[in-house]
């Protein structure tokens, strides 16, 4: 149908139209219900090839990080949140990295300005103001990942190519030695010997959202699931790279695209017809530059509602939901 459009923009009066809206795909829900929970939202859906599954048990065995390259929208960070998923590691704690991301910023945050402004008179080091040092302090992902459990807990370092040089070795110690001080809370240590502090988890009714802390160390006694992507983007230090497995994601063929699709959209003759010939358009434009299968997702989700764009209208949208990634016209 050509009726597809919820919002017009012309000059009509208000309406209540979007509530036509059909459900949100399985990629874009951002509540729980009692059908699905937030990592099997991530994870469920994932088609793993022999060659992930075999370096993922690698890393856990090994306990090694998992550098995984691949272009955008091969699924490297959905295979973190897969992994999690089926082997119940709970929550994906999740550290995106940029050019002025420091070690620090994964293992903890310390608000001094903050405690100074609440302790204006007395000072930060009154006996009774050390016992509300806590309050100051959250562990970071990396921070939390290696907090004591009886299961690896799952850590997701995104896009670790657009770190500043000195980030991949200044990781080698802390994945060496699985641990870390916080020098805040080891100076009061014989003060105040446990500190309960936030962690990086969002879920508040976690166990591990508030930790104790003793002499301001944390030691992890299962070393967690570490997967770094990398879009390729620089080359790492040997000695980074050889505390590291490496798995190279492959952009995916015909058959796993229709995979993919299957998983995700389901097989209904209406999906399948529409898949098969945007599966087609898709690889056939995936020669010309960069395409994420995310997108070919997206136009057939919208191609396949019970209010679609159909002849002109339909090849001009498909157009743009399928535009190269690293087209010129972009940049």
């Amino acid at each position: 149908m050509s009726d597809w459009k919820i919002f017009q923009g012309d000059n009509r009066d208000p309406h209540d139209d979007i509530a036509r809206l059909p459900k949100a795909p399985s990629w874009r829900k951002f509540s729980d219900d009692d059908e699905s929970h937030a990592e099997k939202k991530r994870g469920a859906n994932f088609q793993v090839r022999a060659e992930e599954v075999e370096l993922v048990n690698a890393a856990l065995y090994l306990r090694r990080p998992l550098l995984v390259t691949g272009k955008p929208g091969t699924g490297k960070t959905s295979l973190a949140h897969a992994v999690a998923y089926q082997l119940k590691l709970g929550e994906v704690l999740y550290w995106p990295v940029t050019t002025r991301t420091t070690l620090k910023d994964g293992l903890y945050n310390y608000d001094a300005i903050a405690r100074l402004q609440d302790t204006p008179q007395q000072g930060s080091n009154n006996p009774e103001h050390l016992k509300e040092i806590g309050k100051y302090i959250q562990l970071g992902p990396l921070g939390t990942a290696l907090l004591p459990s009886n299961r690896p807990r799952a850590l997701l370092i995104d896009e670790i190519d657009k770190s500043d040089i000195d980030l991949p070795n200044d990781l080698l110690h802390v994945f060496e030695e699985g641990q870390f001080e916080i020098p805040e809370l080891v100076r009061i240590a014989e003060k105040l010997e446990t500190v309960e502090v936030r962690t990086a988890y969002k879920d508040k009714t976690a166990n591990a959202y508030k930790v104790r802390i003793d002499q301001g160390r944390i030691q992890c006694s299962a070393f967690p699931f570490v997967i770094l992507t990398s879009n390729g983007e620089r080359d790492f230090p040997p000695a980074f790279l050889r505390r590291c497995l490496r798995l190279n994601i492959k952009e995916p063929d015909e058959f796993e695209l229709e995979k993919i699709v299957a998983a995700h959209l389901g097989k209904d003759e209406r999906t399948t017809t529409q898949a098969h010939s945007l599966i087609n358009e898709f690889l056939k434009k995936r020669k010309e530059g960069d395409l994420a299968t995310d997108q070919l997702l997206n136009a057939i989700y919208l191609m396949t509602r019970k209010y679609a764009p159909v002849g002109e209208e339909k090849d001009k949208l498909v157009e743009q939901l399928l535009k190269i990634l690293n087209s010129a016209e972009d940049r």
